[in-house]
């Protein structure tokens, strides 16, 4: 009997000691696995700025760009902080020429700008490619002016492309209306012919109101903008068009859809009693222009390659949005997708053939 009650006695013991030792590592398991799961839930925080600098360039009127682009200050800080950094302040303002913006990348006072191809090449020494803008298409894209006649209104399509084209428009002037009788009964155009008119025209880094006609005239006419004996450099579009319909010239030259943005001024603060396509006719069109960029300042010590791709990602984001289609659409934006340098050297043989026929 002492054997057995000995045998139970031993039995009890072990059973205690097993169950006293599985308590332990259970609870030794439950603490690890605890601490594992606080480690999964603490999240890296998010890099902090002070105040990002947003470049525009004045391809409208200033004050319709600052306004027009007050939405997107919060839209940049909400997508930027959902992609780790949160921007203190997002400020925009708008160069008082193309330069200007380029010139502000490349010193690193502004971080980012939106500028056109053209400014961009002048300006890649300071300025880093991010994005290129997508656009509607035109029901109208032929190389010939007469079509674009023939079959205004342009209207967009739903098409989106990376080009656009210049065109070379002729107002209600009786000059503008001479050389648009001549394109119109299919007539070809002398550089006598276009040389006895007035040209409003951009500053020379601008792509559609300088650069591409430039390379129209040289295409054509074996001639450079220089050559032209009445030049008026103007500052904006829309200052183009208002000259063009107060006819103190005869001749503008501007992006393919221009006449689009301006047909509600063309009657209203322009005080032209016809329509815009009715007193407006095209007289030349430019070979295909890449279509503008988002730039980065290459010396701004706040744009990090994450911050670079950060900001690609939130312009992104931002286009797929109902408010932000209509924050972009000042430039006639409609999307955005990533660019690399190499989509620009059209651009630069562009400005070879200027700075040869300068």
């Amino acid at each position: 009997m002492k054997k057995v009650w000995f045998l139970l006695l031993a039995v009890v013991f072990a059973t205690v000691l097993v169950a006293c030792g599985n308590s332990e590592d259970t609870s030794s398991a439950d603490e690890t696995n605890n601490a594992t799961n606080e480690n999964d839930v603490t999240e890296e925080a998010n890099t902090e700025i002070d105040k990002l600098s947003v470049g525009f360039v004045p391809s409208r009127d200033p004050e319709e760009i600052i306004t027009a682009t007050e939405p997107l200050k919060a839209l940049l800080q909400e997508e930027l902080a959902g992609l780790g950094f949160d921007v203190g302040e997002v400020d925009i303002t708008v160069g008082t020429n193309y330069e200007a913006v380029g010139e502000a990348l490349s010193a690193g006072t502004t971080d980012i700008g939106l500028i056109p191809g053209g400014t961009y090449v002048l300006y890649d020494d300071g300025a880093e490619v991010l994005l290129t803008s997508t656009r509607a298409g035109l029901s109208i894209d032929s190389e010939d002016p007469a079509d674009w006649n023939d079959n205004k209104p342009t209207e967009p399509t739903e098409e989106q492309v990376t080009y656009y084209r210049s065109l070379i428009i002729a107002g209600p002037s009786a000059k503008g209306q001479e050389l648009a009788e001549k394109v119109n009964n299919g007539e070809e155009l002398t550089f006598e012919d276009l040389n006895s008119a007035s040209w409003a025209v951009m500053t020379s880094s601008s792509s559609a109101g300088y650069i591409y006609p430039t390379l129209w005239l040289q295409d054509n006419y074996g001639q450079k903008i220089t050559d032209l004996d009445n030049l008026v450099q103007v500052d904006s579009y829309g200052s183009a068009f208002a000259r063009l319909a107060a006819e103190q010239v005869d001749i503008l030259v501007s992006y393919a859809d221009a006449r689009r943005d301006n047909e509600e001024a063309w009657q209203g603060e322009f005080e032209r009693k016809n329509s815009i396509w009715d007193e407006t006719n095209v007289v030349g069109v430019t070979a295909g222009i890449y279509n503008d960029t988002i730039s980065a300042s290459k010396n701004s010590e706040k744009m990090t390659d994450e911050l670079k791709a950060a900001v690609q990602q939130a312009f992104i984001n931002i286009a797929e949005t109902d408010e932000g289609k209509e924050v972009i659409s000042i430039y006639s934006h409609e999307g955005y997708q990533e660019a690399q340098d190499s989509d620009y050297d059209k651009e630069r043989d562009a400005q070879v053939i200027l700075q040869e026929a300068n």
